[in-house]
């Protein structure tokens, strides 16, 4: 197993290079980038100034003082500024070059500065993450703990009341999207029509470091609660009915029958017999649905609630044409996708030690 996990760890390194060298080959050449915003907003910035002195000018020819202006807006950008504007977002340098800059760069993870935020793309995510890490670790966490005993249920009472009621309700579930659910809450519970029982902004309070432990381990779920429960609402759906299938398949096979014929309980058969190989399934899908829930799932819990996570700070990065942060962060998300990938696999002989990827 040893040999294989270092194989396997050896094998990220290939892959970061190959998923971060498309990306830059497609980022680079697309048009919009910080540059062409950059020269936007000096335009902009000039047609202003330009429309000030018109107007200006308006009123020196309607006194009879009009002298000729010299201003250059209307002729475009100066050139020095245009290289000035290059050379400060690295563009005035070969696209082989910037590429092997990168490279070496990631590979001591310094990913640079944000062309558009004060700092560095690393106190940037470092300061997002708390967040991220918080809805993330809470929803996956309350997920799982929802979703596999409830999928058990209803396998064990399939075609009964209890699982009719319950497919209705997990089926609304998966049908609304959780920004949906996330607005509904902030309008019964936050203060939007009806109630204001918990706070709409941030992770925690102003004064949060003012206060005792006990105080702020309070606070704290105090302000989760609300997008935690949105991403717990809209996550648990899937997993459940991913659980209740896999079981049923499982409870039909003829082991399961055999091992009944014996006179175990069917709580031995469950638990002694069924439960590993029908794990097997759920925890294929748990490093996709981790990072999903971790990152790509919250984004909107995140705009709703103004919680500055790492998922948003990628977004804004893309829309902002922020290289930097967007390579930063797709960084980060590639390496927890490996790693989480490797974590499956060491679970997975946790959970049925008959599976030996040694020998494969």
């Amino acid at each position: 197993m040893a040999a294989y996990l270092l194989r396997r760890l050896l094998l990220i390194i290939p892959t970061l290079w190959i998923i971060l060298t498309i990306n830059f080959l497609i980022i680079q050449t697309a048009p919009g980038g910080p540059v062409d915003q950059a020269m936007a907003e000096a335009m902009n910035l000039e047609g202003d100034a330009l429309d000030r002195l018109t107007n200006a000018n308006r009123a020196e020819v309607s006194s009879g003082e009009a002298q000729e202006s010299g201003y250059r807006g209307a002729k475009g950008l100066d050139p020095e500024v245009i290289a000035e504007i290059e050379r400060r977002f690295g563009f005035d340098k070969p696209i082989g070059e910037r590429y092997v800059q990168m490279l070496s760069d990631y590979l001591v993870f310094d990913f640079g500065d944000s062309f558009f935020k004060s700092g560095s793309v690393v106190d940037l995510v470092v300061e997002a993450m708390p967040v991220s890490i918080s809805l993330g670790l809470w929803s996956t966490l309350l997920i799982y703990l929802i979703s596999i005993p409830l999928g058990i249920a209803k396998a064990l009472r399939s075609g009964h009341l209890f699982d009719r009621w319950t497919s209705t309700v997990v089926s609304l579930a998966y049908a609304i999207p959780g920004f949906l659910f996330a607005i509904l809450l902030v309008i019964l519970f936050a203060g939007g029509t009806y109630l204001d029982w918990f706070p709409l902004r941030g992770l925690v309070s102003d004064n949060w470091n003012e206060l005792s432990w006990p105080d702020r381990i309070i606070d704290y779920f105090w302000h989760i609660t609300l997008p935690v429960t949105a991403n717990v609402i809209s996550g648990f759906a899937t997993l459940t009915l991913l659980t209740r299938n896999a079981f049923l398949d499982e409870i039909g096979k003829q082991y399961v029958i055999t091992a009944r014929a014996k006179g175990l309980s069917n709580r031995e058969v469950l638990y002694g017999h069924v439960f590993r190989n029908a794990m097997l399934l759920i925890i294929a899908g748990f490093p996709a649905a981790f990072i999903s829930i971790f990152f790509t799932g919250s984004l909107l819990i995140e705009v709703i609630f103004s919680l500055n996570g790492i998922g948003l700070l990628g977004f804004e990065a893309i829309t902002q044409r922020d290289y930097p942060v967007v390579f930063g962060t797709l960084y980060v998300f590639t390496l927890l996708g490996l790693l989480m990938a490797v974590v499956t696999d060491l679970t997975y002989t946790w959970v049925d030690p008959r599976i030996d990827f040694e020998k494969r």
